[in-house]
């Protein structure tokens, strides 16, 4: 960019700013869509088992969490644009081979291919956001794209809704596909390129070792119920996870450009900030993966108002992010995971005769609370590293909110298939807890 723009940005920022947007919209959407279509899917003549059913949610996510930081250093050593542009591809790809899956096998696998795409969209589409305006600006560029991210959830509770009202619950991933199309004919035209950094570190080998782990760890919670705790298959995952993750740690140790250094985790405020933000939103997406299911199948409600229902914990969740800043931290993190722990807690005694309201009001306790400490813990994080490594302290935000995620997803849906769904929320309000502890025993620490 020349200088003169440097210091008054780019003069079409404000539409390079709505197609950045509604790219990483497309991309955290679909993390919530796809748990509307679960009942017709577990219906329909693919007939998944409960565990291909976590598989389904979980491929997603999983890959899109580990790729979030190699993908962002890609963006700088290729190019922001070109990145961004291959990821619209990966994704749409991804999401037609969904639609038109013969098996759950091939489902499954695509919507690992759609995350991939996803991770690659989503640093770049920050970084150019960024990169389009002067600094005076950027402050507010930075907080529009992250009010992008959050009313993702709700766009595509809603969106998802009404595709799978009217259209069948293939079109959740064809719609994607035409949408992605037009996203990057806009991005061809409207955004342009940014210099590259021809040092960007790609950390390949730990890449690897971090996805295989992960993989690991979610096969052994998603296959247990079904293949049995004590069976090869889930002792196995569970094994090759602790092994894969100790070979991540050594690997990361001796690298030069490590993906991830494990001694910034001596940093207190780091580990609280990381944990709190994980453990938020594995109680969120637990409460995702659920709530589908219960107001369709339970409650009787239509897809459509099934979206619509998740809207009393978006309403006070955007409200009182925007005061969080005025709250002092060390009251903030404790008080808003308590809520957490607490709206959880509430939701464990939804059944057929609770009524809507009442289980509203569960919604409006969890969204307030992490209106109140999700901020707060991404400050810690970004705030934990200096400056130079905001990148990193971006990247680690993302994809530990996208592992805490996958997590949630596949221990909420493991105990809800052995004990039922108000043991599951029991389980994932006290894992949460405990994170709670921790964290504020770091915080203090800190």
């Amino acid at each position: 960019m020349p200088a003169t723009m440097l210091e008054t940005g780019h003069p079409a920022r404000t539409r390079i700013m709505a197609v950045m947007a509604s790219s990483v919209i497309l991309a955290v959407a679909l993390v919530a869509a796809v748990n509307l279509a679960i009942p017709t899917i577990a219906a329909s003549d693919l007939r998944p088992s409960p565990s291909q059913i976590l598989w389904i949610v979980d491929a997603y996510v999983i890959v899109f969490a580990c790729l979030l930081i190699p993908a962002g250093a890609a963006g700088d050593r290729f190019g922001r644009k070109g990145v961004l542009l291959a990821g619209m591809g990966v994704f749409a790809a991804g999401c037609l081979v969904a639609a038109l899956a013969p098996d759950v096998g091939t489902l499954i696998a695509a919507r690992a291919v759609s995350g991939a795409g996803a991770a690659m969209i989503m640093p770049a589409s920050l970084a150019l956001t960024v990169g389009a305006y002067p600094a005076a600006e950027r402050g507010h560029a930075v907080a529009a794209w992250t009010a992008a991210t959050g009313a993702a959830g709700v766009i595509g509770n809603v969106g998802g809704g009404v595709i799978i009202e009217y259209l069948p619950w293939r079109a959740l991933f064809g719609v994607p596909v035409l949408l992605a199309g037009v996203l990057a004919v806009l991005v061809a035209v409207v955004v342009p390129r940014a210099p590259r950094l021809e040092a960007a570190p790609l950390d390949l080998p730990g890449t690897a070792l971090l996805t295989a782990a992960s993989v690991a760890l979610l096969t052994g919670v998603i296959e247990g119920p079904e293949a049995g705790w004590g069976s090869g298959l889930v002792l196995s995952a569970f094994g090759a996870a602790v092994v894969l993750f100790c070979v991540f740690v050594g690997h990361q140790l001796r690298a030069r450009r490590p993906l991830l250094d494990p001694r910034l985790f001596a940093l207190p405020r780091l580990r609280a900030g990381t944990l709190g933000v994980a453990v938020t939103f594995f109680g969120l997406f637990a409460l995702f993966f659920v709530n589908a299911r219960y107001l369709q199948e339970v409650k009787g409600f239509s897809p459509l108002v099934t979206g619509l229902a998740i809207v009393p914990l978006t309403i006070p969740m955007i409200i009182l992010s925007r005061l969080s800043g005025r709250l002092p931290a060390r009251t903030a993190v404790p008080a808003g995971l308590a809520g957490i722990v607490a709206g959880l807690a509430m939701l464990s005694f939804a059944d057929a005769a609770m009524p809507y309201p009442v289980y509203a009001a569960g919604l409006v306790v969890i969204g307030a609370a992490m209106g109140v400490c999700l901020p707060v813990l991404s400050h810690e994080i970004m705030a934990a590293l200096p400056r130079e490594r905001a990148g990193l302290g971006s990247g680690l935000n993302s994809a530990t909110r996208e592992l805490g995620s996958a997590v949630g997803v596949a221990v909420m849906g493991t105990v809800m298939a052995t004990y039922g769904m108000s043991a599951g929320y029991r389980v994932v309000a006290a894992v949460v807890l405990a994170g709670a502890v921790l964290v504020t025993w770091w915080r203090r620490r800190a």
